[in-house]
């Protein structure tokens, strides 16, 4: 990583600003301005998230705003309401309040004697959602967006829902809000109100899993949001970022396919990080390659970004399982287009515990299957954020409950490219039930890593918005769509489907264990594969903006701790986020945040999964003090999910406020 100190453009910092809406409202910003734009105004660059920009995204801003700002753009990154130093009351992600702001930030911004009035969005998660968002409403004056880590569906691929199945994530991510809503401004920013803005936000932000787990079937709650309702709204070119270990990169497969106007995508093999600072590696010049997109649409410069393929991705070769990765090994591939042009499937039918290459008709082979809870401990996490280990242990360790399907030796190297396909012909003896279906490279030493993944909420078959109860014993055509992915398999290897009946606690089990049949000539394995070629895509190496000092006064803990308790049958998967004690000297605030989180179960039964989270945050200059504790507990019985919260502020060590919840929210098909 190469940091750059010596920019064509000398920059003006700005540390605060308080930007007006058109309530009265006040969002909080911090700008970096080139000097230059003061007698010539230049381009504007605006990212747009609830982290916190004082102390909580501050350092990865540093390395990125800066660096475009002495490039010849003013970079605003800004506070959304409710969140950070921003004034208001931050309730729920992406709501009409917070787009219709961001389009008054616009506003705002088109109007500043520094701005030419050509502005682009760039944001990772929270940031790359809502630019696509206000891409849709079309205001006049954003011209490109840069969207990295996001999503065009709110329910089918975000943090809540996959194949219509609850995701372990959906009690992390809210635990996550839980914790940042319940901090309050600086008061250097905000000055004497910062209390009254403080429990103005532990009164009201809420439990925002309540209202995820209210919504479990896709409605408006989640269209709203959803660009994919309409991709037609989004007119502007837009770059689409993601890595193979985040848990968006299929967004960019579809926002290539059906975004009207110029778009280009790009997977390296990261996980939930922008690419300049991509773990794991490689990391690239991603910054390099921003500018490039913001010199051509919002300055009008050819830069030959244009003539870029459609889509570049990371075609990963194949390794050892293992729970993290400092450098995953490949090379970078292209498509002119997405879709290519000519696709290209091996199809795979499934025998008794085979995978076979055949067009002849096979015997109609009836397996049973019936998975243990244990299916899933060693999963990883939805969203890889980098946090190691969350990456998928070796496979032997879930195939052991699951049905396999194994090919033979690969004969020759084979290149996937896309996302495989699993058609599957079954009946349950549950009204309610799931399937998670992994494909695997198996190595001659018969390590298994896994390589991509989907899962089905089977009374979803037809349809996420209006699921219906399975009929016990009656068949069904199942199509499940894994996760899309490039990858190497070497001569020598072997494919492995496996498929299970639970997958927690990357997905909560359903209400009982369920014994699926399944019939083998109904099922088959499409793979998407592409014939290797020689290509020369290179990317500058990764370079930066120096952030400001941290010092880290308490070493932080990252594990992942697999408990098996013998003699009570109780298992337990414990993470932990332990991000230590640490003092941003810019601020002069000493920081401290670890959270932990317990998924665990007893025995065999379904209707014991729990799930539980802690977060302690901490907040100290002088003789100000300020420290909150959340915690959050789901659990279940065969009708509905018991939700459980506490929330505790402390001023020093005098607790001021304090609240607890309890809810009651039935399952719906879940």
């Amino acid at each position: 990583m190469k940091i750059v100190d010596n920019l064509p453009e000398q920059v003006r910092h700005i540390e605060h600003q308080w930007i007006p809406m058109h309530d009265g409202t006040r969002l909080a910003a911090r700008l970096w301005i080139p000097e230059s734009a003061y007698n010539v105004p230049v381009p504007a660059i605006f990212e747009y998230i609830p982290y916190r920009k004082r102390d909580g995204s501050r350092l990865r801003d540093e390395t990125m705003h800066p660096y475009f700002a002495g490039h010849g753009y003013a970079c605003i990154r800004v506070d959304i309401r409710g969140s950070g130093d921003s004034e208001g009351i931050l309730t729920d992600e992406y709501l009409q309040q917070e787009l219709d702001d961001g389009v008054a930030v616009l506003d705002w911004l088109e109007e500043q004697p520094w701005c030419s009035g050509e502005i682009g969005m760039i944001g990772i998660s929270w940031g790359g959602f809502n630019g696509l968002q206000i891409a849709a409403m079309q205001p006049p004056q954003l011209r490109a967006v840069v969207s990295v880590c996001s999503t065009d569906d709110r329910y089918a691929d975000d943090v809540h829902y996959m194949g219509g199945c609850l995701l372990g994530d959906n009690l992390s991510w809210a635990s996550t809000m839980f914790s940042y809503n319940s901090l309050p401004p600086d008061p250097e920013i905000v000055g004497g109100r910062w209390r009254e803005m403080w429990f103005q936000r532990l009164e009201n932000s809420g439990l925002w899993l309540e209202t995820w787990l209210q919504h479990q079937h896709r409605d408006a709650y989640w269209r709203h949001g959803s660009i994919c309702e309409d991709f037609s709204a989004v007119k502007i070119p837009v770059m689409a970022v993601s890595g193979w270990a985040d848990g968006y990169s299929n967004a960019v497969f579809r926002l290539l396919e059906e975004l009207p106007g110029e778009r280009i995508g790009l997977i390296g093999p990261w996980s939930h990080k922008y690419p300049h600072i991509g773990v794991p590696g490689p990391a690239i010049g991603f910054l390099q390659e921003c500018l490039r997109w913001w010199e051509q649409w919002l300055k009008g410069k050819e830069t030959g970004i244009r003539d870029e393929p459609m889509l570049r991705v990371w075609m990963l070769d194949s390794m050892a399982p293992s729970t993290s990765y400092h450098q995953r090994y490949g090379r970078w591939i292209s498509e002119g287009v997405w879709p290519p042009k000519s696709r290209q499937e091996r199809i795979y039918n499934f025998s008794p515990y085979r995978l076979v290459e055949t067009n002849e008709d096979s015997e109609d082979v009836e397996l049973t299957l019936q998975s243990p809870l244990s299916n899933g401990l060693f999963a990883g996490k939805w969203c890889s954020y980098s946090n190691t280990p969350d990456l998928p242990h070796d496979q032997r360790e879930e195939d052991g409950g699951a049905l396999t399907f194994t090919s033979e030796p690969l004969e020759e190297a084979l290149e996937i490219l896309g996302a495989p396909i699993v058609d599957l012909e079954l009946s349950a003896s549950q009204p309610v039930a799931m399937i998670a279906v992994r494909l695997s490279d198996m190595r001659p030493d018969n390590k298994v890593t896994r390589i991509s993944y989907g899962l089905l909420n089977l009374t979803h078959h037809i349809s996420h918005a209006s699921p219906e109860p399975l009929t016990p014993a009656q068949r069904y055509r199942n199509r499940v769509q894994l996760n899309g992915i490039a990858q190497t398999l070497p001569r020598g290897h072997r494919i492995r489907i496996a498929i299970s009946t639970s997958y927690f606690p990357l997905a909560w089990p359903p209400p009982k264990s369920t014994q699926l049949k399944i019939h083998t000539r109904g099922c088959r394995l499409a793979l998407p594969v592409r014939s290797p070629r020689d290509e020369n895509i290179r990317f500058p190496d990764a370079e930066m903006t120096a952030s400001g000092r941290k010092k880290q006064f308490r070493k932080g803990r990252h594990d992942w701790r697999v408990i098996r308790e013998l003699d009570r049958d109780i298992s337990t998967l414990e993470v932990i986020n332990d991000n230590g004690i640490y003092y941003l000297e810019d601020v002069d605030l000493t920081i401290e945040h670890c959270v932990n989180e317990w998924y665990s179960y007893h025995a065999d039964d379904f209707s014991s999964a729990r799930g539980e989270t802690l977060s302690t945050r901490a907040y100290r200059r002088g003789n100000w003090h300020i420290k909150t504790v959340t915690r959050t507990t789901l659990t279940c019985d065969e009708k509905n999910f018991y939700l459980d919260a506490e929330l505790d502020a402390f001023e020093g060590t005098r607790r001021v406020y304090s609240r607890n919840w309890n809810r009651i929210i039935a399952r719906q098909l879940v």
